[in-house]
């Protein structure tokens, strides 16, 4: 029952969130807007989208797109040093930003009448960027701090980032968004400003202003500071993986407490009718203690603490359908893999029931519906599809969803979920 009641909110609710107020405009240089009225409280979220992440890096440069992220808080030409934040900060509000494979994304949280700081501030540094040598060996420094911090004193993220490097042999996925250290080492002041002048520019990003605002009012403003910025068009992109034969595993000894599995399997991205039937098999398999897997290898057998999957349909190409599993002791790990493909057999041979189906994506429903409980996570989720190509997607990927059937799920764990497609990593205590 409670499934159903949650499907019945998420249908009633989700066209009040979504469209109605929705509103694009596009400047004469591409710059897209796109504004969402939701007047329920008096914040606002202003966020500028670039679409560039470690998939565009060249070679021999990753994190050249996280270490231009750092020096976008270092100042611009009406704005030097080390300011943005504090004025931020100053008006009530907070900022932040982060990159991903796909897109890096620069936001403020503030009061609606604040608006007009963001504007100032954001198309500054889109247009007039300074490159400090300084600021930038010191940004150095602090990103190869953090990958030490983040990737190689962390034995359970380091175990990810070598699957994800050894799954893909060409494709630019392989490469950790934070970047390898020798890439972060080699990168030059030159490098980064070139970087920033192909992809940081009107044609290569799009703003979304949402919450409590005056859209009329607030076009113009942006219009004003934004439309005279020069456009770009960053080629086109078009990624190449080799297909693979035969299973990979990497294995590393490491200090930690508890010995990790990873499986993981190329699958494609939306709208790829297959990434919404991985989405439903990913909620059946891992996702939840009611999941196949928690059941089996947690809750039943007790060889596991924690076991989950994942996958990645908004990426801007097809990327890895994961599953890891926290395993009690070093000697089960081989029969926690076994079940776990045991698992997957079960369903290429049989279908899932229509209960786990309508279950499944009841579940998804909701993930979407609260992801979207905020001003700032309806924007966000906007942005994800406009990354895809138009954020009008989110209508259809709903839609698509709801289409999925046990069939569906079934030939999918047959078509992707193969030998020939597997990474396996696995993280061992020394």
């Amino acid at each position: 029952m409670k499934y159903l009641v949650i499907s019945l909110i998420f249908v009633l609710i989700f066209p009040l969130m979504g469209f109605s107020e929705v509103k694009e405009e596009v400047l004469k240089n591409g710059l897209k807007l796109i504004f969402i009225e939701d007047h329920s409280a008096p914040l606002a979220t202003f966020q500028v989208w670039y679409k560039v992440g470690a998939i565009d890096e060249p070679e021999g440069k990753s994190g050249i797109s996280h270490l231009l992220e750092h020096m976008m808080f270092r100042g611009s030409k009406n704005y030097p040093g080390n300011v943005f934040s504090k004025i931020i900060q100053s008006q009530g509000g907070i900022d932040n930003a982060f990159t991903t494979k796909d897109y890096t994304v620069y936001f403020q949280k503030l009061s609606p009448s604040k608006l007009q700081t963001s504007i100032d501030l954001e198309s500054d540094r889109m247009a007039n960027l300074l490159f400090n040598s300084e600021d930038f060996e010191l940004e150095k420094k602090i990103v190869l701090e953090e990958r030490r911090q983040r990737y190689e004193d962390d034995p359970e993220s380091l175990i990810i980032e070598e699957v994800i490097s050894l799954a893909f042999k060409e494709h630019p996925y392989r490469k950790p968004v934070i970047g390898w250290t020798e890439d972060i080492e080699s990168i030059t002041l030159e490098d980064l400003k070139n970087y920033y002048n192909k992809y940081y520019c009107p044609g290569n990003a799009f703003i979304i202003v949402a919450g409590d605002i005056k859209i009329d009012e607030l076009k113009e403003k942006i219009r004003e500071k934004f439309e005279k910025i020069p456009s770009c068009k960053p080629p086109k992109k078009f990624f190449h993986e080799p297909k693979q034969y035969g299973q990979k595993r990497v294995i590393l000894k490491r200090q930690t407490h508890l010995p990790v599995l990873v499986l993981s399997y190329k699958v494609p991205a939306y709208p790829d009718k297959d990434s919404l039937s991985l989405e439903i098999l990913s909620s059946i398999i891992g996702e939840g203690k009611s999941s196949r897997l928690y059941r089996t290898l947690v809750t039943e057998k007790s060889l596991a603490v924690d076991v989950s999957s994942s996958n990645s349909p908004l990426s801007r190409d097809g990327f890895l359908f994961f599953i890891l599993a926290s395993v009690k002791t070093p000697d089960k790990v081989e029969e926690v893999e076994k079940i776990i493909k045991e698992e997957i057999e079960k369903i290429k041979s049989e279908p899932p029931t229509d209960t786990e189906i309508e279950k499944a994506k009841n579940q998804i429903e909701a993930s979407f519906l609260f992801s979207q409980d905020s001003v700032f996570g309806h924007a966000l989720y906007l942005g994800k599809f406009e990354v895809l190509g138009n954020w009008r997607l989110i209508e259809k990927y709903k839609e698509d969803i709801m289409k999925v059937t046990a069939k569906d799920v079934q030939e999918v764990a047959k078509k992707y979920f193969n030998f020939d497609n597997l990474t396996v990593g696995v993280l061992l205590p020394e």
